[in-house]
């Protein structure tokens, strides 16, 4: 699992027909701190996740072990919401205070 922030949204009016009706959006991976610590990556979202949310995603074929992603042609997907993170016995993030 990854770490990422939702930066922005990924709009397909024409796309393989199993993937209709998903959300797709563009994930900066962050590091432990919160800074940016790789790329870009467009990932379904199953959990319902919205601009600036810090979330985990997973790539490759764990991307399509979720019950929205199962035998559909992803190889990314964001599978959970992060309300706090803890790093070494501090906060290093917490959705009330930094979301």
């Amino acid at each position: 699992m990854l770490l990422g922030r939702v930066v922005g949204t990924v709009v397909a009016s024409r796309k393989e027909p199993s993937l209709e009706g998903l959300k797709f959006l563009v994930l900066r991976q962050l590091d432990v701190d919160g800074k940016p610590s790789g790329g870009y990556r467009v990932a379904v979202d199953a959990v319902g996740a919205g601009m600036g949310d810090v979330v985990l995603f997973a790539t490759g074929s764990s991307a399509r072990q979720t019950a929205v992603t199962d035998k559909r042609p992803c190889d990314g997907v964001i599978m959970a919401i992060v309300d706090t993170l803890e790093v070494d016995g501090a906060v290093a993030y917490d959705k009330a205070r930094d979301g």
